[in-house]
């Protein structure tokens, strides 16, 4: 345990490092190992205090008569103008300049009844503060939340909000972790985003990136060298998390995590890229991190998701049986198979899938479709068992900010895809035992593309270009000579401009029945006792392929009441062509065995006018029998004879 916790409890601090309103004043502290002197200078004059060494790397002050509001900066061994705090709360000028004095706790929160998030029946919506309203704020965000609440969304997904440099960017390179970025307002902007939010009964959590530093405004090894190990990722230089002097650093880790959660009410985290957390101790950074911020919420539930394309399912263990206890990992299996039998390509790391019913179908029954397979795109076994896991522990998507970006001019999937065969798969998304996410604009088939936007000084612009190149180059149509010289340069501003959604495009009739289907699918998959009741007691899941491009999901209702199996569904999606069926020759689509239900009827069909589709009859006839209509998807009940 860090030695000086004794005293920060007593100075009556919340983290380890930073500028803390507590009685008496502002206590300053902050982790230098390795230097002799450490000064905090104050204000536009920057007078000058020298910090306290508390012997174990950490320096400290109490200073009183300092306003809320009042800029600082540190000076290392008495060189320099000062660098700002790396536990700065706010940093107004961005993150060059310097830090300023926060008291979290004059905020006035209304949520105080707001109990949290439960895993199962959440709709998660990612948004990009930028380019999600005309305004790109917390504001012009706000002012949105009405809209969300109408679509059905329950978890809002924000990209991450550190403090970055430039005027925009994805938040990736975020480089001061503590702090709101100032393009998007203030602390207490961000504060009432969240409270509105709650007031609405939606939930908040934060895309937080702890496998890197940005390259650009990251001050925290001018501080101590041991902040970075000698590992890299593919973004640059890994954390210490399990070498000499790390336990600062996992403290700086695990107290960010806590301070979402207990400083802005947040409802959870989405931890970027997990495979690149390199920890070897036996206590995980994921599992410290995960159980910090649990501790803090006290009893509101939060709900915590990780990103690993390793796709190991011991993160979503229990700490008892060796994991991390996550609630829920991305679930790129079903985005691949999906966006294959949507586009019909298969480039890349698309490579290893066919976007075959079976391969969309195994997703919807076991979560992930690689549990320890060869994958051939990266050469090696991919994926552990997801025996045991609830079906709401996956998050599928047809669409996320990575997967938008990673194509030749950033173009939406509706885009590259037939409607029928969207709205089809909209409804498997929507109607999936998964939990299902939507990318900003999504439910009104969004024609915003959303590009990969970075801006940086020039040097590190022309790095970032490069990179953007190569990484796009395994796909074919970016990898010849003319696909590379249209990649769009991330610095440019019009690329940033023109990620951000049109609102207006929503009362277009194409677009708004694009958002009627999102409204509809997500009010079936919350009132329906069936779909909703799937992952508890008494709902079981069947899946079987009829076609290569035809697949059926039946959800049974068991139960010691006569008739349960009347509440039954079926959820057949064809992106082929209609399908006659002989019997049927699909035991799934049999009746449910109670007397009286003697046939389906149809509760729900993407091929509706309303939907921009050209209609749909009954799948099942007297004269004909079944007859599973092409390039759709349809919900079936039981009929039951008067």
């Amino acid at each position: 345990m860090n030695r000086a916790l004794p005293d920060r409890v007593r100075k009556g601090r919340r983290l380890a490092q930073g500028a803390e309103v507590v009685a008496g004043g502002v206590h300053f502290r902050v982790w230098a190992p390795t230097h002799r002197k450490v000064e905090l200078l104050l204000g536009d004059d920057a007078k000058s205090r020298s910090l306290n060494p508390e012997g174990d790397g950490y320096w400290s002050a109490m200073v009183d008569g300092i306003a809320v509001g009042t800029r600082y900066r540190y000076r290392l061994d008495g060189e320099g103008d000062g660098l700002p705090d790396p536990a700065s709360r706010f940093l107004p000028e961005g993150p060059h300049g310097p830090s300023e004095v926060v008291d979290p706790r004059s905020f006035a929160w209304t949520d105080l009844a707001w109990t949290g998030l439960p895993l199962h029946g959440e709709v998660i919506y990612e948004l990009h503060v930028g380019t999600f309203s005309p305004e790109g704020n917390w504001a012009g965000a706000t002012r949105k939340l009405v809209a969300l609440k109408e679509l059905g969304v329950t978890v809002i997904e924000l990209m991450p909000v550190a403090e970055f440099p430039g005027r925009f960017g994805w938040g990736y390179d975020g480089v001061a972790w503590f702090a709101p970025c100032r393009l998007y307002g203030t602390p207490d902007d961000f504060r009432g985003f969240v409270d509105q939010a709650h007031a609405l009964g939606i939930g908040v959590i934060l895309d937080v990136v702890y496998n890197h530093f940005g390259p650009d405004g990251n001050y925290l090894e001018r501080f101590s060298p041991h902040y970075c190990s000698t590992r890299t990722t593919e973004w640059g230089r890994g954390l210490n998390f399990d070498g000499e002097h790390s336990a600062p650093v996992r403290t700086l880790v695990t107290d960010n995590a806590a301070y979402w959660i207990d400083e802005f009410h947040l409802d959870g985290l989405r931890i970027d890229a997990t495979q690149n957390l390199h920890d070897r101790s036996p206590d995980h950074i994921v599992a410290a991190l995960t159980r910090q911020a649990r501790a803090v919420a006290g009893g509101r539930r939060l709900l915590i998701i990780g990103e690993n394309s390793s796709q190991d399912t011991n993160l979503l263990r229990s700490a008892e049986v060796g994991g991390c206890g996550l609630d829920a990992l991305w679930n790129d299996d079903f985005h691949h198979s999906a966006r294959v039998a949507l586009t019909g390509r298969r480039q890349a790391y698309y490579g290893d899938y066919h976007g075959t019913s079976n391969e969309w179908l195994a997703a919807a029954k076991h979560g992930f479709i690689f549990q320890g397979q060869r994958s051939t795109w990266q050469k090696k076994r991919r994926g552990r068992s997801t025996r045991g896991l609830p079906p709401a522990a996956f998050v599928g998507y047809l669409e996320n900010h990575d997967q938008v970006a990673n194509s030749l001019w950033s173009t939406r999937v509706w885009q590259e895809s037939s409607p029928g065969c969207h709205r089809a798969m909209t409804a498997l998304l929507c109607l999936g035992p998964w939990t299902p996410l939507l990318f900003q604009g999504q439910e009104w088939n969004s024609s915003a593309p959303f590009y990969y936007f970075a801006d940086q000084k020039p040097e590190l612009a022309k790095l970032i270009r490069e990179g953007r190149i190569e990484f796009m180059s395994q796909f074919a149509g970016c990898a010849a000579g003319a696909g590379r010289d249209l990649l769009p340069n991330p610095a440019s501003p019009d690329l940033f401009e023109s990620s951000r959604l049109r609102w207006d495009e929503r009362e277009l009739p194409s677009h708004e029945r694009a958002l009627r289907l999102h409204r509809d699918l997500l009010a079936l998959r919350r009132t329906d006792t069936t779909l909703s009741g799937y992952g508890r007691a008494g709902v079981s899941l069947e899946a079987a392929a009829l076609t290569p491009t035809c697949g059926i999901l039946r959800y049974f209702v068991d139960g010691p009441a006569a008739g349960a199996r009347s509440e039954d569904r079926v959820l057949v999606v064809n992106l082929g062509p209609d399908l006659d069926l002989e019997g049927p020759a699909e035991p799934l689509l049999s009746p449910p065995a109670e007397p009286g239900h003697t046939a389906w009827r149809m509760l729900w069909c993407s091929e509706d006018p309303r939907y921009g589709g050209s209609g749909c009859a009954e799948p099942e006839s007297e004269d004909r029998g079944w007859r599973l209509p092409g390039f759709a998807a349809v919900l079936l009940g039981p009929m039951v004879r008067v």
